[in-house]
């Protein structure tokens, strides 16, 4: 009995396993994606092996697609050609890989899936342990289909209450990183729950398990219920059955009312630190980046082009928009979100990752100031090192946009 992580890796190994102990773990998929691949299949290689299994491997071109210099296609060729060698089942490239794995029903309750990145704790809002790796660790996965961990502690976020206008999940994780800290759970399992959690979308989820990392987390865990499995119907790809934490100890139990947030901003040089939007409305912004695998889908798409419908952007600021899939860009199509960003003075990308990490599609001038829906703001992360980012909501990233200052929604309103 114990906590989801526990119970998890528990079913996995058919025996009882506590927090501290070093277990042996089979895996259910391994994922790698165009940055990271190059090296595992070079520690792979090496190693001398075959896959464990090609069709639990996955690989996902997404960081910088299509390709933005002659470095990056040749790193892409390379991974192709190992592909075929391999037989690799799953190679995606139409959106980032956190996103595309939930909607292509990779992920299930109860499963142990690996990436080479961080945010693969993603996963953690449809209940699997889901977390981030090294390449050389992936290489390791990919030849014997397991992998090692310390199973870890828990620290587990209660938020009750019901968000206010304007207020989003991104706010609420935003306060969280700000309530431990970008170290607060390191090594630790972050479990989210409580009255605010089960009213959430999967979306939604997905916002709060992906910065689990940004505390330092090893994985972000919601207890799978309905929602799940309304999710799932239809898309799962195999039978799941829902682990839930059953007289678990937390290490800490952190209490959060939901109501009491307004639209908040991380400031540089890390998530931990926050202000309200409305004490920063004095500030100017170069660029708005809305997008990535914590706010890049159809729902943040649609609450970013509520904000902008009728207003056009500051002539001050330029504005991306990067839908996180495929299939989130052609529903915002087909519901007008696209045109409304276009007609407002957006610049409309292919899904992927580029402005995120500073590849392509938005990078950062020396002493710009960006506003992004992203989950990281450290110098450097977008270009210059010297460019600030600022994190918020699509809501606030829109209102941004539209006054060329940092704004809070609710001004708009």
């Amino acid at each position: 009995m114990g906590t989801m992580s526990e119970e998890i890796l528990s079913r996995k190994l058919g025996r009882e396993v506590r927090a501290g102990e070093i277990v042996i773990v089979p895996v259910d998929y391994v994922m790698a994606h165009d940055q990271t691949a190059p090296l595992a299949i070079e520690s792979f290689r090496r190693l001398g092996m075959p896959l464990f299994d090609p069709q639990r491997t996955i690989i996902v071109f997404d960081h910088i697609i299509p390709a933005a210099t002659v470095q990056a296609a040749t790193l892409q060729r390379g991974i192709r050609n190992w592909m075929s060698e391999e037989r690799v089942g799953n190679f995606l490239q139409e959106g980032i890989c956190h996103q595309v794995l939930v909607e292509r029903g990779f992920v299930t309750p109860g499963a142990v899936v690996v990436g080479a990145d961080s945010h693969t704790c993603t996963y953690g809002a449809l209940g699997a342990f889901g977390t981030g790796m090294g390449s050389t660790d992936i290489a390791v996965a990919l030849a014997t289909g397991k992998t090692w961990l310390r199973v870890p502690e828990t620290i587990r976020f209660e938020l009750s209450g019901q968000l206010g206008p304007h207020v989003y999940a991104k706010d609420l994780a935003l306060a969280m990183c700000g309530a431990i800290g970008v170290d607060g759970a390191n090594y630790h399992a972050v479990e989210y729950g409580g009255s605010a959690v089960r009213a959430m979308s999967i979306s939604e989820r997905m916002t709060l398990a992906n910065m689990a990392i940004e505390m330092g987390g090893k994985t972000g865990l919601v207890e799978p219920d309905e929602v799940v499995d309304e999710y799932l119907a239809g898309r799962a790809r195999e039978e799941y059955e829902p682990v839930l934490p059953r007289n678990p100890r937390y290490s800490r139990v952190v209490e959060i009312d939901a109501s009491s947030l307004e639209p908040m901003v991380a400031l540089p040089p890390d998530p931990e630190h926050l202000a309200p939007a409305h004490e920063l409305q004095d500030l100017p912004i170069d660029q708005v980046f809305i997008g990535t695998c914590t706010n890049g889908r159809l729902d943040d798409l649609e609450i970013a082009a509520s904000v902008l419908r009728g207003h056009t952007i500051s002539p001050r600021t330029r504005m991306v928009v990067t839908p996180a899939s495929r299939q989130v860009l052609l529903s915002a199509m087909e519901r007008g979100y696209i045109q409304t960003f276009v007609e407002a003075g957006a610049t409309v990308t292919n899904p992927g990752c580029g402005p995120c990490i500073g590849r392509h599609q938005g990078v950062l001038a020396a002493g710009e100031r960006a506003v992004t829906t992203q989950n990281r703001n450290f110098p450097g992360r977008m270009g210059d090192p010297t460019a600030e980012i600022y994190l918020a909501s699509p809501a606030t990233a829109a209102a941004s946009a539209i006054t060329g200052y940092i704004t809070d929604p609710r001004r708009l309103s």
